[in-house]
């Protein structure tokens, strides 16, 4: 890892002034006119299977499809006369760009938002339906991090106002609204909450829960979730102050954050006492966004699963009130291919392996019917090298019934005259395959 310099001087409202539940409520009563509050939704599943009682707050249902509206209007609408004028650049994974395009086109403002090559097409259509005229779409950078160095440097050579993602007072705030909801909503039902999940990118809902808990609700439990990927929190707190990661995971766009916050790392840090935070494997969230969809009905893009998966972690008090946070619905339907394969592979059921057929007739039929076991399938075959239709070198994709078969498989292989060699997930020629 190695340290990267915040010099986000151009940003609004950068401010180490403690955030509390008043703020948050002004910011509510800013936001009321234009973004209604999204349901807090009782999940059958999910507490029957652990035994608590688990609520879904669905800000997938938002206008933008993410809570990051929130924070993105309730900064942009306190704008001066002057930097309305000057124009707004922001950079997003893709969720707070649909924000900020969504307030440039409300309040009339223009706007040049900066996403990483990455992005889903999804979001990148999303972002140009709520701009329309008012904002102009650049595509740079293979990461977060290079799309908002791109915006910065924008934002120093022209005077326009840069819209922080997460690392702003303003933004944080208004993300903080999703706390005041959250609380006010199980008032009216006569709870409270025990424990809410939160899902970690930069950091920005995060802090701003925290906040407004602290305040209003001491003793809830606020659990971060990062995905294993890009855990940027967890290295914050390791290396005592905020830390670029060398490398992140895309995957979970929403979240793939290689730094988090100053300002986000401040006010968590000050919170740590009634923090725990933990991250789960691309692979799990992949499994929850599949179980929300197929029981739900619920389009989770990989950070919205992010609080579900973290929940299956966590060792929670029979029947005790639990709130997730599924923080984003924007998903593209074609990355759930991938989806299913990578949740096939975290449950053990999707397995990969180079085999080198014996230069001799009838090998195929030999692998089929004495090392297969009678519920494997072949999901894949490729030959890499052959002579004839029976030898040479396959790539082998293998879907299990149950995981504990692999075993068995393994067993099968060893004693067999046919060269199997397993590929296991994080070497450079299994990156290939997913």
């Amino acid at each position: 890892m190695s340290e990267s310099p915040n010099t986000d001087s151009t940003a609004i409202s950068v401010s180490s002034e403690p955030i509390h539940a008043a703020d948050v409520q002004l910011a509510q009563a800013r936001i009321s006119s234009v973004i209604a509050p999204t349901p807090l939704q009782y999940c059958p599943r999910l507490s029957e299977e652990l035994g608590v009682e688990a609520y879904l707050k669905r800000e997938d249902l938002q206008d933008v499809r993410s809570y990051k509206i929130r924070g993105a209007y309730n900064a942009i609408s306190q704008l001066s006369a002057e930097e309305r004028a000057a124009g707004i650049v922001a950079a997003s994974a893709g969720n707070h760009a649909q924000g900020v395009a969504y307030a440039c086109k409300q309040l009339g403002i223009q706007g040049r938002i900066y996403v990483p090559a990455k992005t889903p097409k999804q979001k990148r259509d999303r972002i140009l339906v709520h701009g329309g005229d008012q904002v102009e779409l650049v595509v740079t950078g293979a990461s977060f991090d290079e799309a908002a160095a791109a915006a910065r440097a924008d934002a120093a050579e022209t005077g326009a106002v840069v819209v922080e993602p997460f690392d702003a007072r303003d933004t944080i705030v208004g993300q903080g609204t999703v706390a005041a909801e959250i609380l006010s909503q199980l008032t009216s039902m006569g709870k409270s909450a025990h424990t809410v999940v939160v899902p970690v990118g930069g950091g920005g809902l995060l802090a701003g829960v925290l906040s407004y808990f602290a305040d209003m609700a001491p003793r809830t439990a606020i659990v971060g979730v990062e995905p294993s990927g890009a855990a940027s929190l967890r290295a914050a707190l390791d290396n005592h102050g905020p830390i670029t990661l060398d490398e992140a995971d895309g995957f979970v766009d929403g979240a793939a954050v290689k730094r988090t916050g100053d300002l986000t790392y401040e006010i968590i840090e000050r919170n740590l006492g009634r923090l725990h935070l933990l991250d789960v494997s691309e692979g799990a969230v992949c499994t929850e966004m599949l179980d929300l969809y197929q029981s739900e009905g619920i389009i989770a893009e990989p950070a919205g699963a992010l609080s579900v998966a973290g929940l299956r972690e966590l060792h929670l008090t029979p029947g005790e009130v639990v709130v997730c946070i599924i923080s984003g619905g924007n998903n593209d339907v074609l990355r759930y291919g991938e989806v299913m394969e990578r949740s096939l592979v975290h449950r053990g059921l999707k397995h990969y392996f180079l085999v080198n057929f014996p230069q001799e007739p009838g090998q195929l039929r030999n692998f089929l019917e004495n090392i297969l076991g009678p519920d494997d399938d072949i999901t894949r075959f490729e030959y890499l090298k052959r002579n004839n239709r029976e030898t040479g070198a396959a790539l082998v994709g293998l879907e299990l019934s149950a995981a504990a078969d692999l075993q068995p498989l393994l067993e099968r292989m060893e004693v067999s005259r046919i060269d199997c060699q397993q590929l296991h997930p994080g070497t450079p020629e299994y990156s290939f395959l997913i």
